[in-house]
């Protein structure tokens, strides 16, 4: 039987070690997205591609790198001083800008585990600069990476990064974002073979068991504290970019003593457009559900998921099938995914989960020619809105929610490397639902363009708005605007259009739903 102090001991140097790997990975980043919103995510597993542990990084890049590394071990035959590069949404990937690397430990010549990092770049080709196209098969997104071998035996494939450096419109940073990947996975893999031989692998090993069936145990405790029951919830995202027409995302729930499934058969086929989720991203915004409504400092790793049965059948929109275009998948359809979760769970726990958050991501993505600084340039950021209220307090204001857990581009760091001047960036007061306690406010965000660029918008919540919960009124919908000149011009949830010199886009995000009816006011 495991310590119980060793046990809370390993959880936290399993931990830090994730944690010193982000940390490396974003002091040594050239991108704006990395280094100032940290999006990117580590994490170490076992010789049998479990998670571990993780960093408090993505939610949804952090449940899906399970599906990658079982995709290098089952592709690949790793040996010491290899690092694997993918990032197929196919073989656990979750869209193509999120790059994974891993790399297997090795102890007296036995494989041992595999630290990973994921990191979302800012262009990997396709038809649109920044590689989040309104696209309606995958080719069209960028570069898709199957599980290859970046670095063999300690050499760098000088081949295999020509060919990723020849496919991207700003290849100086891509090149300087994979380094910074490939240093935090070195000091991963060093930071865990220090920890191997000051305790034995042995008992590491012994600690990593001991973890997962701790998350398992925990997790199973949640479960039989909800009652028994079939728990249902549907909502809609509001198009898929090609068609205007709702795409339905449903659930049902059942709890049976200490065990959960989830069933998405009730959630729409495939569609055209790229808000196609891959499986692995299903069980990534499962996994992040569950663990937080475990509210304590439980290791969040694949043990989470062991009392889970996911289903997810192939072809739906929550697991489509190659080559369905999947880059709004990650960012907008794992949003949805959990909304629908989570207003199932409130039935069975009205005290424990709040109302709806925004519900999007609300990505932008920029991309051109800057001719003061003579070079491309792709910009992408998600923009933070306003969370849920819940059964004690009011929501937050401006928030990332949910599947993302970025920072903001800091204005200074915005227009340093960008044609942008920011001309607005205010919490939208009044966007949070009413109720007992209100949701949170989202955020107004006024850009001016000082160079002609390509814009995609991938947005959600701007025509079904987040619910509110137990009486609570629902938040505001979101809005996109571009002023031309004189005249505001409405833009849809998800659109593509060139922008000229003087353009200012305004993006008015969502409240949150608020929390119990008013009248208890």
């Amino acid at each position: 039987m495991a310590d119980p102090v060793k046990l809370e001991l390993f959880k936290n140097r399993f931990a830090s070690v994730a944690e010193e790997m982000g940390m490396v990975l974003r002091r040594t980043a050239y991108s704006p997205n990395i280094k100032e919103r940290l999006d990117f995510s580590c994490a170490i597993f076992n010789a049998e591609g479990q998670m571990i542990a993780q960093a408090a990084h993505i939610p949804v890049h952090l449940g899906a790198m399970p599906s990658s590394v079982a995709a290098a071990i089952e592709q690949l035959a790793v040996a010491a001083g290899d690092v694997i590069v993918l990032n197929d949404p196919f073989s656990g990937g979750s869209h193509l800008p999120d790059i994974t690397l891993i790399t297997p430990v090795f102890v007296e010549g036995n494989l041992f585990g595999f630290v990973a990092s994921r990191a979302h770049h800012a262009d990997v080709g396709g038809i649109t600069p920044g590689s989040m196209p309104l696209s309606t098969e995958i080719f069209q997104e960028g570069l898709i990476i199957p599980p290859l071998k970046l670095v063999e035996a300690g050499q760098t494939n000088a081949g295999v990064m020509r060919l990723l450096l020849a496919n991207v419109r700003t290849p100086e940073e891509r090149a300087g974002d994979l380094r910074a990947q490939l240093a935090a996975n070195a000091k991963g893999a060093a930071r865990l073979l220090e920890i191997v031989a000051r305790y034995g692998a042995g008992e590491v090993h012994t600690y990593m068991a001991a973890l997962l069936a701790y998350a398992e145990r925990m997790t199973r405790a949640l479960i039989a504290e909800l009652p028994d029951g079939r728990y249902q919830f549907e909502d809609f995202l509001d198009g898929d970019g090609i068609s205007p027409e709702p795409v339905k995302i449903a659930v049902a729930v059942t709890i049976a003593g200490n065990s959960a499934t989830v069933d998405f058969s009730g959630s729409a086929p495939q569609v055209q457009g790229s808000v196609n989720s891959v499986y692995a991203v299903t069980l990534s915004a499962t996994l992040y559900v569950f663990r937080a409504l475990i509210g304590l400092d439980i290791p969040a790793n694949s043990g989470c998921l062991a009392p889970i049965t996911v289903i997810a059948p192939e072809g739906s929109v929550v697991n489509a099938r190659p080559p369905a275009a999947v880059a709004g998948g990650n960012v907008e359809t794992s949003q949805r995914i959990t909304d629908v979760l989570l207003g199932a769970l409130a039935q069975a726990a009205p005290r424990r989960v709040p109302a709806a958050s925004q519900g999007t991501m609300n990505n932008v993505v920029i991309g051109g020619w800057d001719p003061e600084r003579a070079k491309a340039f792709t910009y992408y950021e998600t923009i933070g809105g306003g969370l849920g209220a819940g059964p004690d307090s009011p929501g937050a204001d401006a928030m990332q929610c949910h599947m993302t857990n970025t920072l903001n581009t800091p204005i200074e760091a915005l227009e340093y490397a960008y044609p942008f001047r920011v001309r607005c960036y205010e919490i939208r007061r009044g966007s949070g639902g009413a109720g007992q306690f209100a949701g949170g406010n989202g955020i107004c965000r006024e850009m001016e363009l000082l160079a002609s660029a390509r814009l995609t918008l991938l947005t959600e919540r701007r025509s079904f708005a987040p619910y509110g919960a137990q009486g609570g009124q629902p938040g505001q919908p979101g809005k996109n605007v571009l002023r031309r000149g004189q005249t505001d011009i409405d833009l849809p949830a998800k659109t593509s259009t060139q922008l000229q010199p003087g353009d200012v886009l305004r993006l008015e995000t969502p409240g949150g739903g608020g929390y119990g009816s008013s009248s208890h006011l």
